[in-house]
């Protein structure tokens, strides 16, 4: 395959762009971010950090000032593009992935409602009545970049029937996240702001219909309706979702209909005979620019903005609010608050029992189906590991406490995401070896 040549800064980037592309290195990234944190706010510089966090920057538009503090900034305003490419993720899998198909939705969908229902049970039934009561919703989330990056650590051993499986539950889970935070966690609602924000998603929509495609103008349309949305009572992050699942999932130009163009040029170069030190004319210049945009259009805006974002986010965006809110003063006294009991309770025991529990169900009733190598000793494992919650859990967190509780909350996310992943990565190395041992009695 002939491609473009090579520059100097292309051999040099070379390394960064493997380590981007490994599943792992996103969780890797993420977990450095967290361990400084927690080791910043444990030290001497604890006070310094949470001054630099609730520093704030002023935004005038039209003549109206907006004050933000920098820890807002990142969570209601970098977090948006997080949820943006949630709302993707969910576009894909329901246009064009196995949630398009029932047969193939029904486990992870009964699997993934078992793990929000039972852990949110079990949560609730041990702070009912607590301060940390209106906190139930951090235990219902699967942190996708996380479980993805631990599946790959143990490579191919893992089956593909496991991952499809984890993939889907994590997906619906986000789904059920982002219902919890519009329905639960979002303010009075102001109705002026409300609606000049369901105007700028008019907007989008109306460009979307009149056929413009320019990535910026969506972008500024979006941006504005940001800022309604952050002053209407409803959380700004469910913008990005919202946007997500507008965006348009084919191309706009068919791939035949694009070779046929990439045939016109070649013709016309072959008989022009144009080179590159000759100056090109106006004819030229529109064919080639034509050329550059039916390239373009020849993959869909979810492919391209997933493509385009989701290193940012994974590697910038997410870390970046994992530094901003995992650090948390730890001592061996706070590991027994009921707050962090719960969340642990919820997280560790209960997804796995409601995952577990409601795929049993489900192929119990007939109602889904175990395929390729899954069993229900993977789903299990799968379940335990399912429990790592983190950055939905720790944004669900900041929706629902404020700075007292929050600290206490914080610790229970990072505790029993923690246990899950040693926990799910030993099982799940488990039920592999152990499926592919012979059988002693076959001799």
């Amino acid at each position: 395959m002939i491609g473009l040549p090579e520059k100097p800064v292309s051999r040099l980037m070379k390394p960064v762009v493997r380590f981007l592309q490994i599943e792992a290195a996103s969780g890797l990234v993420l977990l450095a971010a967290t361990a400084a944190a927690i080791l910043l706010a444990n030290s001497r510089w604890a006070p310094a950090l949470a001054e630099f966090w609730s520093a704030t920057m002023t935004v005038e538009v039209a003549g109206l000032s907006l004050t933000y503090s920098l820890k807002h900034i990142v969570n209601d305003g970098l977090m948006t593009l997080f949820f943006f490419i949630v709302g993707l993720e969910i576009k894909r899998e329901w246009v064009l992935g196995e949630l398009r198909e029932w047969h193939a939705a029904a486990l992870p969908l009964a699997a993934a409602v078992g793990g929000m229902v039972v852990p949110a049970a079990i949560y609730f039934a041990l702070q009912a009545g607590a301060p940390g009561e209106r906190g139930w919703g951090i235990v219902m989330a699967t942190d996708i970049a996380f479980v993805v990056g631990c599946l790959a650590l143990l490579g191919r051993r893992v089956p593909y029937s496991l991952r499809l499986f984890v993939l889907s539950l994590a997906i619906i889970d986000d789904i059920g996240a982002v219902l919890v935070i519009a329905l639960v966690y979002s303010a009075d609602l102001n109705a002026v702001p409300l609606a000049l924000g369901l105007a700028g998603v008019g907007w989008v929509v109306l460009l979307r219909v009149i056929g413009v495609r320019s990535i910026p103008v969506f972008f500024l349309a979006g941006a504005l309706a940001w800022f309604a949305f952050d002053h209407s009572g409803i959380h700004p992050t469910l913008l990005g979702v919202a946007l997500g699942l507008l965006t348009p999932v084919y191309p706009s130009l068919a791939p035949r209909r694009f070779e046929a163009m990439m045939g016109q040029v070649l013709r016309y170069f072959r008989v022009a005979a144009w080179k590159p030190v000759d100056e090109p004319k106006v004819q030229e210049i529109e064919l080639l620019r034509s050329f550059a945009v039916a390239a373009r259009e020849t993959v869909s805006p979810l492919e391209r903005l997933m493509a385009m974002l989701q290193p940012w986010v994974a590697f910038v965006i997410m870390p970046i609010f994992a530094f901003a809110n995992a650090g948390v003063p730890i001592s061996l006294e706070s590991f027994g608050q009921p707050i962090v009991l719960a969340i642990v309770a919820g997280l560790v025991v209960g997804k796995p029992l409601g995952i577990l529990g409601a795929s049993w169900l489900a192929v119990r009733t007939r109602a889904a189906k175990l395929g390729g190598e899954l069993d229900f000793a993977l789903i299990a494992a799968a379940g335990v590991l399912c429990g790592i919650g983190f950055t939905m859990s720790l944004f669900i967190a900041n929706l629902a406490f404020a700075d007292g509780i929050l600290e206490a909350a914080t610790l229970g996310v990072l505790l029993a995401s923690t246990l899950s992943a040693v926990l799910g990565l030993a099982l799940i190395t488990l039920a592999v070896y152990t499926r592919r041992s012979p059988d002693p009695e076959l001799g």
